[in-house]
């Protein structure tokens, strides 16, 4: 891999699939090999701080992240101490990426999001305040980091967007259109400013689902399904919405309230594809991840779904495809 900033492509993991921690390690290891520069993991059915701690031990010299941890599974003051260690253990490859996930989830589980941006900017601060050494737990005081812990807050809203500018080291959206990037890095740049934290690196790292296929068809019938999957969400509905896609949204509610997944992914726009996701053959997929570093992705993260295959085959296929050690640019 060069020394290039934009040569850098990272992979995420996902614990809503049926992949064991020993499944996300031999991954890693694999995309070590074919030298890309991070593994991400995401919190679903699993322990997305305990997965990435696994893939720490597992590797070298990877950059391993959550992307992202669910502020309201644990107590600031613990996901810290967590992160801390996976530091020390990995010798500061570790980057904690923090988000609210949403509300209907959490009310399964009987949890209360409350106003969640407020929730989500005192758990930074708290979290910061912790790696620091400036937390106190009873008559623990938390020791500083040994090895800085670079703190990422997912953001789909200019809102959020200000808090990870204001407080964070970085932004980390997910399923937002290329186009309305740009309008989320400059609220968060302009927090940054305001906050008088210009002479710090600001990052984004953006999740994007990845369609590796020679039938190209296919691909983008199998990420147009995807998406069909996250617009029952209503987070990403209103995200599209904001992006311009509000009659398309509006058609896909409709038909979600008796319909099926498949009838919604009929409305899912060919321009919302091109938008969010990676997909094609490997050229065709370098070229359109050319577009989210253009917007101002530092890191694009690979979220491969399968088109006919299973997600984990697909995966390493696709490890192997995009390789970054193969590729003179993108």
């Amino acid at each position: 891999m060069g020394d290039n900033s934009n040569d850098r492509l990272g992979i995420v993991l996902s614990t809503a699939t049926d992949g064991s921690p020993q499944d996300f390690v031999e991954i890693a290891q694999l995309a070590e090999t074919n030298g890309y520069d991070s593994v991400f993991v995401n919190e679903g059915r699993g322990d997305a701080l305990a997965c990435a701690e696994a893939i720490a031990l597992g590797t070298k010299k990877l950059n391993i992240g959550t992307n992202i941890a669910n502020i309201y599974f644990r107590h600031p003051f613990s996901t810290a101490s967590t992160a801390r260690t996976i530091g020390e253990l990995s010798s500061g490859r570790f980057i904690l990426g923090l988000g609210i996930s949403h509300r209907s989830m959490l009310a399964s589980l009987g949890i209360d999001m409350g106003n969640a941006r407020e929730v989500l900017q005192n758990y930074v601060e708290s979290t910061i305040d912790s790696l620091q050494g400036r937390a106190r737990l009873g008559f623990f005081r938390a020791p500083a980091a040994k090895y800085p812990v670079p703190l990422y807050v997912a953001g789909n809203t200019v809102e959020t967007a200000i808090i990870a500018g204001t407080y964070a080291n970085g932004l980390m959206p997910f399923l937002t259109p290329v186009s309305h990037l740009p309008v989320l890095l400059d609220a968060a740049k302009n927090a940054r400013s305001a906050a008088q934290r210009n002479n710090a690196s600001f990052g984004c790292i953006l999740s994007v689902p990845t369609f590796v296929s020679e039938d190209e068809i296919a691909a983008r019938s199998a990420a147009r399904y995807n998406l069909a999957f996250f617009a029952q969400l209503p987070n990403y509905r209103r995200q599209w919405r904001r992006a311009g896609f509000k009659k398309a949204m509006d058609s896909i509610q409709a038909i979600l309230k008796t319909g099926t997944r498949r009838e919604a992914a009929r409305q899912i726009p060919n321009e919302l594809v091109d938008e969010v996701c990676v997909f094609g053959t490997p050229i065709n997929c370098h070229q359109r991840l050319k577009k989210f570093r253009d917007a101002g992705v530092d890191t694009p993260l690979l979220a491969v779904s399968p088109v006919n295959d299973d997600r984990l085959g697909a995966t390493r296929k696709t490890i192997t495809a995009l390789s970054p050690s193969s590729q003179s640019c993108f």
